[in-house]
């Protein structure tokens, strides 16, 4: 399709906007652009036409099945986006006084408490951006308080083999060291790795449960323990609360600090790469290292306080406010009971699918699983020369989206598969259907494939050369 520059047509515009209304200040001259702004020229119908068309590109849940459950791709109900836009939330200014704006500073308050029952949690701050800004900052508050505590030389996190990708950067960026240990054949923390691996440089753990293979770790208790017993931490990776939360806490099982991405967890949009937040939760150990400024309720209102050792601001203002009133707005939703009944929903279809493909599909580690499973087409692609993309993009073809590709790195010719709790029995055996036929197709007629998607608004396409060649500007004539 055109880009809305190659729509463009000079001398057209829109007639759409009311007059001013407010007493016109003319520019200073030395403020005034030196160079013409580019902008498209188009008429309405035009934009709309343009606009209906790049969406109609996309595929989203609206068009079919997503199995990325926890990865963002959980129904967004409409009445977050209602309170939103509520007028009075929406209006707000940053810099409005305190007194003015107590309706708003009670949603941090409430999102809090409801949070912290949630995770096990002393302390909530929603000033990250989003979910790697939170380990980030956990991070920088788990080194602050080894440095308070004249522990300096702990500078070593520790993150298994399976962990997030953000995880060792997110390390890199604090200026400490990655440690990275292996997983057991369960796909497990390997235990006796573990001990080896901890020594009185170890800041801490970063950890996953369940973990990206979607197991939920038996050893865990055994696990913080070990890390507790060095002198560490353990910070716990939220990515994954969506299969527990409402059953199982996180500050139950020896974690001291968490990240949540709302955007994933609780409903909230994230396409198109934000917006998102990734709220930290703490003990009350490192609440003193929360990121300026944290509300507290202090007689009849509720203040902004700087924490006695805060790391400082990680972020303009106080984090990305619609998104967790979005937030609490689902949680007040669904309660106590729909929380844990979302978290107990995308487990069962997670396993009701895993057990219509077992016994085609390899499964690494056993029979049952969280609320994600991985599947490895290793073994197909040997056989056949069909590897885990060449499935993916004919699982296009079928008007689905298709899993996770080769993650998590410990499986070969990965396929991790998330059907959320939203999706209904009817549309997961469609998709069961769809994978045992591809499955079937790629013995009988394995050179179709590297031809797929046919059908899809997109071809195939040379991926490596998008990667590596991407056009990124867009050239005007005059340049």
């Amino acid at each position: 399709m055109k880009l809305i520059f190659e729509r463009s047509v000079k001398g057209y515009h829109n007639d759409m906007i009311a007059p001013c209304d407010v007493p016109v200040v003319p520019m200073p001259q030395e403020m005034k652009r030196q160079k013409e702004l580019h902008l498209p020229s188009l008429s309405q119908p035009e934009i709309s036409r343009h606009y209906t068309e790049l969406a109609n590109a996309t595929f989203g849940i609206n068009d079919g099945f997503y199995p990325l459950g926890s990865c963002t791709m959980k129904y967004n109900p409409k009445i977050n986006d209602e309170m939103a836009a509520f007028p009075a939330f929406a209006n707000i200014h940053p810099l409005q006084p305190e007194h003015t704006v107590q309706g708003s500073l009670e949603v941090f308050t409430m999102a809090e408490s409801l949070l912290k029952e949630i995770t096990g949690m002393d302390a909530i701050t929603f000033q990250p951006a989003a979910g790697a800004h939170g380990e980030f900052t956990s991070l920088l508050m788990i080194k602050a308080y080894h440095e308070k505590n004249g522990q300096g030389q702990r500078n070593k996190i520790i993150v298994p083999d399976s962990a997030h990708g953000t995880n060792p950067a997110s390390v890199a960026m604090t200026g400490m060291i990655t440690v990275n240990i292996p997983s057991d054949e369960h796909g497990c923390v390997d235990i006796d790795a573990l001990k080896e691996a901890v020594g009185d440089d170890t800041a801490g753990l970063m950890l996953t449960n369940p973990n990206t293979a979607g197991i939920f770790d038996k050893n865990i208790l055994e696990i913080t323990k070990i890390i507790h017993d060095a002198g560490g931490l353990n910070y716990y990776d939220g990515a994954n609360l969506n299969a527990i939360m409402g059953v199982a806490r996180p500050g139950d099982m020896g974690f001291d600090i968490i990240h949540l991405n709302l955007h994933k967890t609780f409903s909230t949009p994230h396409g198109g790469g934000g917006p998102g937040s990734g709220a930290v939760g703490c003990k009350s150990l490192l609440k003193p290292f929360l990121p300026n400024y944290y509300p507290v309720k202090k007689e009849d209102q509720i203040t902004f306080t700087k924490p006695e050792y805060s790391i400082g601001m990680v972020k303009g203002f106080y984090g990305q406010f619609s998104v967790f009133l979005r937030a609490l707005t689902y949680i007040l939703f669904l309660g106590s009971e729909g929380i844990a009944s979302a978290s107990k929903g995308a487990v069962l279809n997670a396993n009701y699918m895993l057990h219509q493909l077992k016994d085609l599909f390899e499964v690494p580690y056993g029979d049952a699983c969280m609320h994600e499973f991985v599947i490895s087409l290793d073994q197909l692609k040997k056989e056949t020369g069909v590897s885990a993309l060449d499935v993916a993009k004919g699982i296009l073809d079928h008007q689905m989206y298709p899993p996770t590709m080769y993650f998590p790195l410990t499986v070969p010719e990965a396929l991790m598969v998330e059907p959320p709790e939203t999706e209904s029995k009817e549309r997961i055996d469609e998709a069961v259907e769809v994978y045992r036929k591809l499955y079937k197709e790629a013995h009988e007629n394995p050179e179709a494939f590297h031809n797929y998607p046919l059908h899809a608004k997109i071809h195939r396409v040379d991926e490596v050369r998008a990667a590596r060649q991407p056009i990124v500007r867009y050239r005007f004539e005059e340049e």
